[in-house]
């Protein structure tokens, strides 16, 4: 199982004439659901003594992880809101002792990567507590993940998808999933061999990972970047690339329609604006913005 850096993407060398970047946890992976619930969000409660407020917890949680704009953050931008949605809310925050999130905060501002390796050396940098815990319960749930969780398979209909875009563009993974998760899922049923890069947010942000290996190799029209969530919609309107989303909870209907319809127009540079803004109206309905106890 090999491990990648910066230097794989910003060495990438084209094939092909296309290019495309796709999102693993939600996008080629079952995982959301159970990740979030089964540890995600049991960890936040254990490790913060929110047993307390654990509707409220596990409801800013998945509000934040799952159901909302927010979906696909990164780990500690999660947790950063997760809090911030929780001292915002006067019936958590008048029942349990909750942290301030104002040094996560800053520190998921500071444009540095988001990874364990970051924080940690945030968290000895400035003594800040919150940011040590932050490690500590990333640290733990990784490990949770790797010995507990079951192992996600893809959704029906994406490893043909993955399998024809590897015959037809340069395909590489842009995810903000940390490595140790990330790996392990495209290597245990072989799925790596249809990407050149698995990048994950040891390598930076998804933007980062298009801007190293893509953005100047290639036509803005003949990138696109695959995902289920808001961040890689905003991902692609940065780079001024096409946009294919697999919706949440119509995950197979999505690969389907890529298959069928899709693809197609993006390799005969087809993707039209028209097109483009239809299959994105129907990505943001899926995801409101407001919580609902709001």
């Amino acid at each position: 199982m090999r491990a990648f850096t910066k230097d794989d993407l910003i060495n990438f060398l084209p094939k092909f004439d296309t290019f495309v970047g796709i999102d693993s946890d939600g996008c080629v992976f079952d995982t959301m659901e159970t990740k979030q619930k089964d540890h995600f969000h049991p960890a936040i409660i254990r490790h913060w003594g929110l047993e307390a407020i654990e509707p409220q917890a596990r409801a800013a949680a998945e509000f934040t992880y799952l159901y909302s704009t927010f979906r696909g953050l990164n780990r500690f931008l999660g947790l950063c809101k997760t809090f911030e949605l929780l001292n915002d809310w006067p019936e958590a925050r008048d029942r349990a002792a909750l942290p301030d999130p104002a040094s996560l905060r800053e520190y998921c501002d500071s444009g540095m990567p988001l990874s364990n390796a970051t924080i940690q050396a945030e968290a000895e940098r400035t003594g800040d507590k919150l940011l040590a815990d932050a490690y500590q319960w990333s640290v733990d749930l990784n490990l949770d993940i790797d010995q507990n969780m079951p192992d996600p398979p893809p959704f029906r209909g994406a490893v043909n998808a993955l399998r024809r875009i590897h015959e037809t563009s340069d395909a590489i993974v842009i995810s903000q999933t940390q490595a140790v998760a990330l790996l392990k899922d495209w290597y245990r049923d072989d799925l790596a061999k249809y990407v050149s890069v698995i990048a994950g947010p040891e390598l930076g942000s998804k933007i980062d990972h298009f801007t190293m290996a893509a953005v100047d190799r290639y036509p803005a029209k003949s990138i696109l970047m695959m995902g289920d969530a808001p961040g890689d919609l905003a991902t692609a309107l940065a780079i001024g690339c096409c946009f294919y989303p697999i919706n949440p909870g119509h995950e197979v209907d999505s690969w389907t329609r890529f298959m069928d319809e899709a693809h197609a127009l993006f390799l005969a540079g087809n993707f039209s604006d028209e097109y483009q803004n239809k299959l994105i109206r129907e990505f943001k309905a899926l995801l409101p913005e407001t919580p609902p106890w709001k």
